[in-house]
Order: C-alpha cells, then sequence, then structure tokens
C-alpha cells in the first residue's frame, strides 16, 4: 500500500507545478494586456490633446535647431473697432510665422486677399474683447483662419468640427506655423 500511496503522491505534485505554470502564464498575459491596453489609451489621448490645441498655439510640431524660421511681416493695420459707445481703434502689427520660404512667397502673391480678410476681422472687434490675453489669443486664431482662407484652406470647418466635440474627416494642413503681433495698440 506505501507503493500506491507513493504513486498518488507524484501525479499531485506534478499537478501543482502545473497549475502553477498555468497561473503563471495567465498572469503574465493579463499584465501585457493592461499594459498595451494603457498604451493604447496614452497615445489616444495624445492625439485627442493634439487636435484640441490651437493651431497658433501648438509647440508639437518638432523644429530642427539648425533651420531658421520664415516671418513674414504684414504692414501695420489701423482699423475702426466695432465699439457703439465710442470711437475707439486700434493699430496691430502682425508677423505671419511660416513653414518656409516658398509658402511665404505664396501668400505675397495673395496678400491684398489676406490684408483684407484680416481688416474685415479686426474691424469686427470691440476693444473690450481685445485687451485681454484670451482675446489677443482668438485674434490670433481669426487672422491664421483668413490667412489662409485665399489659399482655399478652410480652418473654420476643423474648428467647428472640434467645438463640436468630432474629429474632422481629415485634418486641413496649415502652413501657417504661428500668427505674432509686432505691435497692438488700442486707443
Amino acid at each position: 500500500m506505501s507503493a500506491a500511496v507513493a504513486a498518488d503522491a507524484v501525479p499531485a505534485k506534478g499537478g501543482k507545478k502545473l497549475l502553477l505554470i498555468i497561473v503563471a502564464v495567465v498572469v503574465v498575459i493579463a499584465i501585457a494586456g493592461v499594459a498595451a491596453l494603457l498604451l493604447l489609451k496614452k497615445n489616444a489621448t495624445e492625439d485627442e490633446d493634439d487636435w484640441d490645441a490651437p493651431p497658433a498655439t501648438q509647440t508639437s510640431r518638432k523644429a530642427d535647431s539648425s533651420a531658421v524660421p520664415t516671418f513674414l511681416p504684414l504692414d501695420t493695420f489701423t482699423v475702426n473697432l466695432a465699439d457703439r459707445n465710442a470711437e475707439r481703434y486700434a493699430q496691430v502689427g502682425v508677423t505671419l510665422e511660416v513653414e518656409t520660404k516658398e509658402t511665404a512667397d505664396r501668400l505675397k502673391a495673395y496678400m491684398p486677399a489676406i490684408r483684407s480678410n484680416i481688416l474685415l476681422v479686426l474691424s469686427q472687434k470691440t476693444s473690450v474683447e481685445l485687451m485681454d490675453r484670451a482675446g489677443k489669443e482668438q485674434l490670433a486664431m481669426d487672422i491664421m483662419r483668413e490667412s489662409v482662407r485665399p489659399l482655399g484652406i478652410d480652418l473654420a470647418a476643423q474648428e467647428a468640427a472640434q467645438a463640436d466635440g468630432r474629429r474632422p474627416r481629415a485634418r486641413v494642413h496649415n502652413p501657417i506655423v504661428a500668427v505674432h503681433f509686432s505691435n497692438f495698440i488700442i486707443q
């Protein structure tokens, strides 16, 4: 009988080892699955953050440290503001930062239309809207949108989709990197 007991004990030990190996494999697979899920979720969140960032302030573009930025300064704009209770005007200097010199040359070809669009945007603003930083940042986004419109680029549809919380079908390529103000006077 002792031989029969010994024979039964051997499979029980082997069964415990097999069970431990199976449990270990399941735990490793579960950890790998959770890690993959977290990694995918992190990448999706980063993509959403990229969509939510306003184009004028996006800094996620990798700039080559040896590349010199290309700036396109525009003539100073002087416009009457849309204030109802007083006559106020703004004098605003705008410089567009663009991707390449070729983009700057292309924008120069459309400069009359670009200046007209920017003048229309400025003349619709009130002095109160332009006094704080948020108003100036919104103006920069508006100027960017209106500056590429003569090129056939419609950033308004992309902005509307983002405001509604949905993604546009395709991201529109904007050759303007940023809008900078060289002077800003409101009187």
